[in-house]
């Protein structure tokens, strides 16, 4: 496999899992959702069963990491508006990376492919929820 298609996977895995867990902490701490809480985890730790299952490995995956040298990795300083702006900001950072190791995964393996395609599909769910309810909270909080 093309070591630079290991740094495109690297790169949205750790996009993917750290964009699920500011979600599942707000969700956790801030809305108080244990359903919502419960399933961002989940989804979070799927993608991981995935990764480390997958034919390239989680090792082969992180051994071509080259943060250091990354040429994006400054681009991202947009400011949140809100609890409500940071929890929508993730939950659409977690739906693209998945979307991108989905089609990375075309090219490797169909049925890994499936599985980011499923996960991205749950997130669209946990995304409707978890908007009515950082709707409530923010209503409540404003009053």
């Amino acid at each position: 496999m093309d070591k630079k298609l290991l740094r495109i996977v690297d790169a949205n895995y750790n996009r993917t899992k750290e964009a699920l867990r500011v979600c599942e902490d707000i969700t956790r701490f801030l809305l108080d959702d244990v359903i919502l809480t419960k399933k961002f985890k989940s989804a979070r730790h799927k993608v991981t069963e995935i990764i480390k299952k997958s034919p390239v490995g989680y090792e082969k995956v992180v051994l071509e990491r080259q943060s250091a040298k990354d040429v994006g990795k400054d681009l991202d300083l947009k400011k949140r508006k809100g609890i409500e702006g940071l929890l929508l900001s993730n939950i659409q950072r977690a739906k693209e990376s998945l979307r991108v190791l989905e089609e990375i995964y075309k090219t490797l393996d169909q049925k890994i492919s499936g599985q980011f395609k499923n996960i991205r599909f749950s997130v669209y769910s946990l995304e409707k929820s978890a908007v009515k309810k950082i709707k409530k909270y923010d209503s409540v909080r404003k009053s």
